[in-house]
């Protein structure tokens, strides 16, 4: 424990690494990188609620551009920060002003929120001039502090389940969100990491038949001051300001170090479980904003470093990100920090991937994405961080920025080509056919090249960003007035369709429309080739009330509705049933794409495409704009060669038919040398299925009413071709 006793301090030159705050059993050692300050001083604070600044304390050994020393005595639960002195002069890129309180980019915790107001500015105003003041409030009782913390953990033998990217199903997820109000979790841990890993969360999770939880931004993140004025919060966390260090909002343990240990039992209780834990990560930006935010950190330690200035115009940040900075990853020390940040959270917390927003910035060189960009290559070839999952958001906001298909192996890559396709698809746009049997078949068109093939690409229909599942099929436009913006924020084009009224309805044929609307979604992601994602609550008919950007809204809007859960219990048995199909599935999960070859051996085709009519699809039909159904027949080879192979396609191989159109079809069973009878397996027009409905053979037709999928395997024991 830290007492408040002032003792004496023996100030050691120490060493210049590892960077960040490091207790050995005996004391710590204090490491900060900057390259443009004249001093740094070390402060202390008392861990009493006061946290009153008892020590500060110059700096005087430097390494490398690297500030150190070492205090014996010191122990874990030490509250410190930094000051840092050099000249003031904006228009020059220098933000140095020792009045503010500075936390360590390395902390490995930081102990509560903050609540910004102007005396986080280091500027105290501009004159008509544009000459910028510095200003010269102390803003440390307004700054939470960084934490020393004992980094010793009884993992007890934990071990990353390493699931294979064929077997993975992720589950998009925020962890106050999902647990704030389950009746289940004690109250007390309810909106926590302790109530994220409770037993009924995990049960439900597991009951899915989820392998990785997808975390939305879990580092120390920072509330706008403009979101806090209008009494919103940044509920999403995509504004972070510690790249070590757990959000202390989902902590029930306490703030000073205990979050960490409280991350750390949730990761191992995941495990314990057989499930993946992966990271949304937020390195494109920092909570700073823009050249007129709040000095927090970075800005003040050393802002040329760490942050990209538009051309010939040091005081203005390039915002490839939409929040008024973007991160400098053409300077090695900001490479090393997130390359640091990365192999602590694998190596120190056991986090198995990671999901990076807007990572087209982290590529970025000067200028232009480089997919062999210095970070990225760093990652790639790391033996550590090339074996975890990697997940690219392959966009940003800037020029060139939309990347998709064009990041390294082994990255894979939110597919946005795969939402939006879909979702028009199941709409009954038109010309959408063709892109669509991309799409389901895995998008070889984008990642044919991949050497994890379909894998890279992860598919989803809704994510945190845009509308539910619930309001895909309810809402034509967005609802957003809550988030105080005019309704100007959230992205327009949802693709949505509401089946001819906004918003909730009591009328039955609308309701039964969606539901059966939302069947198609779901069954259609976990049919695709690919790596299926599903935004939690989706499996329940969550709702966002139409609100498509939920970023700042910590309450019901947001939340898990576990009410839903139990009122939905269909749509869940029926995402359980399609998760249970594509786990016994190997046809549904190869990764290597289809190219419509001759299975060894036999006259069966891997993928054989067809009309409504039993036809095989040719080129004028895939031209054909006005076509809204077709369907498709896969073969699986067995690799094995044991000499079974006809055996092996009959139970590897499905039939899926997909009737987007608004209108009642037939649809024949094709011709096919792989089985003469089929069986029904999945059918998202929910009508009670006698005998009749359930077998069929070739030739005959199946009836398929508007925008309707229909799933059929071989009926296993009928006779074969």
């Amino acid at each position: 424990m830290v007492t408040n006793e002032l003792k004496p301090l023996k100030i050691r030159p120490g060493n210049n690494q590892p960077l960040g705050a490091k207790w050995d059993g005996k004391g710590v050692n204090f490491a900060i990188y900057s390259e443009r300050a004249q001093m740094v001083e070390l402060c202390l604070f008392s861990s009493d609620s006061e946290q009153s600044e008892y020590a500060r304390i110059k700096i005087d050994s430097r390494t490398k551009n690297i500030w150190h020393c070492y205090i014996p005595g010191l122990e874990p639960g030490q509250l410190y920060g930094y000051r840092v002195y050099g000249p003031y002069s904006p228009y020059s890129g220098l933000r140095f002003n020792p009045n503010k309180l500075l936390i360590d980019p390395y902390a490995r915790a930081i102990n509560g929120e903050m609540k910004l107001n102007d005396i986080h500015n280091d500027f105290a105003r501009y004159t008509a001039e544009l000459e910028i003041f510095a200003d010269q409030r102390d803003s440390a009782p307004y700054m939470p502090k960084s934490v020393v913390v004992d980094t010793s953990f009884d993992w007890d033998n934990d071990s990353n389940p390493l699931i294979p990217w064929s077997d993975t199903i992720i589950y998009e997820l925020h962890v106050k969100g999902f647990t704030i109000e389950n009746p289940e979790i004690p109250e007390s841990k309810r909106g926590t990491y302790a109530g994220l890993c409770s037993p009924p969360a995990i049960k439900y999770i597991k009951s899915l038949g989820i392998t990785a939880v997808e975390l939305m931004p879990i580092h120390h993140s920072v509330s706008e001051k403009r979101l806090l004025n209008e009494g919103l919060t940044n509920y999403w966390g995509y504004n972070t300001i510690g790249f070590f260090a757990p959000d202390s909002r989902f902590s029930s343990t306490g703030k000073n170090g205990q979050q960490v240990v409280e991350f750390k039992n949730m990761v191992k209780a995941f495990h314990q479980e057989g499930i993946e834990v992966i990271l949304d990560v937020v390195y494109n930006h920092t909570a700073e904003g823009s050249n007129i935010g709040p000095t927090l950190s970075f800005r003040g330690i050393d802002n040329i470093s760490y942050y990209r200035f538009e051309a010939n115009n040091l005081n203005n940040y390039e915002n490839y990100t939409g929040t008024g900075n973007s991160i400098n990853t053409t300077n090695q020390c900001v490479v090393q920090l997130i390359i640091d940040s990365l192999k602590y959270w694998v190596n120190e917390m056991h986090v198995d991937g990671f999901r990076f927003d807007l990572a087209t910035v982290l590529g970025r060189g000067k200028k232009d994405f480089h997919r062999h960009h210095p970070l990225l290559e760093s990652i790639c070839n790391d033996p550590i961080l090339s074996r975890v999952k990697l997940i690219a958001e392959p966009w940003d906001i800037g020029y060139g920025g939309y990347q998709v298909a064009n990041f390294p192996d082994p990255f894979s890559e939110w597919n946005d080509k795969y939402r939006n396709t879909t979702r028009q698809f199941w709409r009954g746009d038109t010309g959408q056919l063709a892109d669509m049997a991309y799409r389901i078949s895995g998008s070889s068109n984008l990642y044919f090249l991949r050497s994890k093939g379909s894998h890279t690409s992860i598919n989803y229909i809704c994510s945190h960003d845009g509308f539910t599942l619930e309001d895909l099929v309810s809402y034509k436009n967005k609802h957003n007035l809550a988030n105080q913006e005019s309704n100007k924020d959230g992205i327009n084009d949802n693709f949505s369709y509401n089946f001819g009224f906004e918003g909730e309805t009591k009328n039955k044929e609308i309701l039964k429309r969606r539901e059966r609307q939302k069947r198609n979604f779901l069954a259609t992601l976990f049919l695709s080739q690919g790596t299926p994602m599903l935004l939690a609550g989706d499996e329940s008919g969550r709702t966002q009330e139409g609100n498509n950007n939920s970023y700042c809204q910590d309450n019901s809007i947001s939340w898990m509705d576990w009410k839903r859960v139990n009122a939905n219990k269909e749509l869940i048995e029926f995402c359980k049933k399609l998760i249970q199909l594509r786990a016994k599935s190997p046809i549904l999960k190869k990764g290597a794409f289809f190219d419509g070859h001759n299975i060894r051996g036999t006259e069966i085709r891997d993928l054989v495409w067809y009309l409504p009519d039993g036809d095989e699809m040719t080129h004028e039909n895939w031209e054909d704009s006005e076509l809204k159904s077709f369907g498709l027949v896969m073969a699986l080879e067995d690799y094995t060669k044991s000499g079974e192979n006809e055996k092996f396609i009959i139970e590897n191989s499905l039939m899926i038919l997909l009737n987007a159109s608004s209108e009642t079809i037939k649809f024949t069973i094709p011709e096919n040398n792989i089985s003469q009878y089929w069986e029904v397996a999945i059918n998202t027009s929910y009508d009670t299925l006698t005998t009749e409905d359930l077998h069929y053979s070739t030739n005959n037709a199946i009836k398929m009413i508007e925008k309707t999928l229909v799933v059929l395997k071989p009926a296993i024991g009928k006779a074969s071709q």
